[in-house]
């Protein structure tokens, strides 16, 4: 009973996580075809009736795949969302990885290889879970370099116009020459 609760207010747990808490493989195998308990990943799992502190499970998504997704950072798309500098919905889970990672597979996500990965890395807490995203500056930039140019221009207009705090032009400035993605007209052009 113990065990169950235990993993019941977790958004999601391993099969080791699970076998610490004393649920044996074929009781979690019993659980996922009784019902109780999903598969959500290959050795990830979440009991059917969890219900999150966060209203909106797409976030608690999002946050598992950061997680399980070794070296990944929630970018793009994702991070777009989580700033409000996009109307664009979330299809998917928007997850960068080094360029060399290995392959990576998880339900709904989508992997983005990058070469400069710690560049503009924040930790942060979403429904409990600590994960790595990109900040605004850097996902700006990012969505200059990999999106389309219509999200990429509504995501700097709501930028400088303080969506998400304070913009920091400097900060913004330095990731366009470390990503060797010049946004500098476009800044001017919507300041003007």
């Amino acid at each position: 009973m113990a065990t169950k609760l235990a993993l019941k207010k977790k958004s999601s747990f391993t099969t080791e996580e699970a076998r610490e808490y004393g649920l044996s493989p074929r009781m979690l195998s019993y659980y996922v075809k009784s019902g109780g308990i999903e598969r959500i990943a290959r050795g990830v799992y979440r009991y059917t009736d969890y219900v999150g502190k966060d209203k909106n499970l797409v976030w608690e998504e999002v946050a598992v795949a950061a997680q399980r997704i070794s070296n990944g950072v929630i970018c793009l798309i994702s991070a777009l969302n989580y700033y409000e500098l996009t109307d664009e919905r979330m299809r998917e889970n928007w997850i960068a990885v080094p360029h060399s990672h290995g392959h990576s597979n998880f339900p709904m996500t989508r992997i983005v290889r990058m070469r400069n990965i710690s560049l503009g890395v924040q930790r942060k807490v979403i429904s409990d879970i600590e994960v790595k995203i990109f900040d605004p500056e850097r996902t700006i930039v990012d969505s200059f370099r990999l999106l389309d140019f219509e999200i990429a221009i509504k995501a700097l207009k709501l930028y400088l116009k303080g969506r998400c705090g304070k913009p920091n032009l400097k900060k913004l400035n330095g990731y366009s020459k470390e990503l060797r993605m010049n946004i500098e007209e476009y800044v001017l052009s919507i300041m003007a």
